[in-house]
């Protein structure tokens, strides 16, 4: 057994692109600083000296504006994957560090400053390593990625980890803190979500169930969020947009309360993947019945009463004409064969005939 490549008659060219700026640096970017870059190192890949390219050739070839350009190539400085080369307002180039060596520096910087004495870090490499083969810990990494829309670095993994050990917190509790900073601040700093760690630990918040008493009291709409989750069976998966949306609608719009709402969430169970737009179909149903109280439900939702469908008990029977006395009428001529039947009528108009004479 092998595996091929089909060898095409043409060479239209080929531009190869690390998977590290695809896993890790693209999901931070907008859609047009990834064509810029991309666009970019494509004609770095080609080096073909006859072509010159500027800034302005990118913007023309992209159908966008100068400044789009010139912003991507500052973003991606900022993010330290290119450099600038003889700088100018807008004609200046640009060089592609090599993504693999960068992070090969990034992790031996980590580990020289572990032997050097550096003790910011009291976790290791190895210690990561260990940590990402645990389901809890691992999940929870992945999912802080997609929260921060971005993969996180080594170097704040290991922090991560020292706050699991420093405020005995549970991995899902650190998730929903690099949650709330983000989606509900609009904050995206470790730093800061660092802080909100160590408040929930001053206050004793450990653990999930903990959590939701502290947004109770703290942030009641967050705590509403929460809870309907949980109602759900979605408490560990991160509210969307979209569902707050939802349920801001029940509570604002609706004027529901959390009683009727939960009390529609228990629809969950009759669906194998509930969703909020799952309930909202049957909040939403309650709103145009008119259903505004708990109490109402039991009278106002009732399903249908069945109607009673009459059928034919008998729907074999054959339908039986109605019979009169002269179906018991037996013909006589059932009792003689066509020969003799020819005979009585030869007799017959003999008899006739012999008649008519005698007359």
């Amino acid at each position: 057994m092998s595996f091929n490549l089909e060898i095409t008659d043409m060479d239209l060219g080929d531009t190869p692109i690390e998977n590290i700026f695809i896993n890790d640096y693209m999901p931070m970017a907008n859609g047009t600083y990834v064509k810029v870059y991309l666009l970019g190192y494509k004609y770095a890949h080609d080096k073909d000296e006859k072509i010159e390219v500027t800034n302005m050739t990118i913007a023309k070839h992209l159908n966008i504006p100068l400044e789009d350009v010139l912003g991507a190539w500052d973003f991606w400085e900022e993010k330290g994957i290119i450099e600038k080369i003889d700088k100018t307002e807008v004609n200046y180039g640009v060089k592609f560090l090599n993504l693999k060596q960068l992070y090969i520096k990034n992790n031996l910087s980590i580990l020289n400053k572990e032997e050097t004495g550096n003790k910011k870090f009291r976790y290791s490499m190895k210690d990561l390593i260990e940590a990402n083969q645990m389901p809890a810990i691992n999940n929870m990494f992945n999912n802080i990625d997609n929260i921060m829309r971005r993969q996180t670095v080594p170097t704040e993994k290991l922090q991560i980890l020292g706050w699991i050990h420093d405020y005995n917190m549970n991995p899902d509790v650190i998730e929903k803190a690099f949650y709330y900073s983000i989606e509900r601040k609009g904050i995206k700093s470790i730093k800061y979500i660092e802080g909100i760690i160590r408040n929930w630990y001053d206050k004793g918040v450990t653990n999930i169930e903990a959590l939701l008493e502290h947004f109770k009291l703290n942030d009641e709409r967050f705590y509403q969020y929460q809870r309907i989750m949980k109602s759900i069976g979605l408490v560990n998966r991160n509210i969307t947009e979209g569902d707050m949306k939802i349920i801001d609608k029940w509570l604002d719009e609706y004027s529901y309360s959390m009683e009727i709402i939960l009390k529609g969430c228990e629809s969950s169970s009759k669906a194998s993947n509930p969703t909020v737009s799952y309930i909202d179909g049957v909040i939403s149903s309650w709103y145009k019945k008119g259903i505004r109280k708990i109490e109402d439900i039991e009278i106002m939702d009732k399903p249908p009463e069945k109607k009673e469908i009459k059928t034919n008990k008998n729907p074999t029977k054959k339908n039986i004409s109605n019979k009169t006395r002269f179906h018991n009428f037996e013909q006589r001529s059932n009792k003689y064969s066509a020969d003799e039947l020819e005979e009585i009528a030869r007799r017959k108009r003999e008899a006739h005939f012999l008649k008519i004479k005698g007359d």
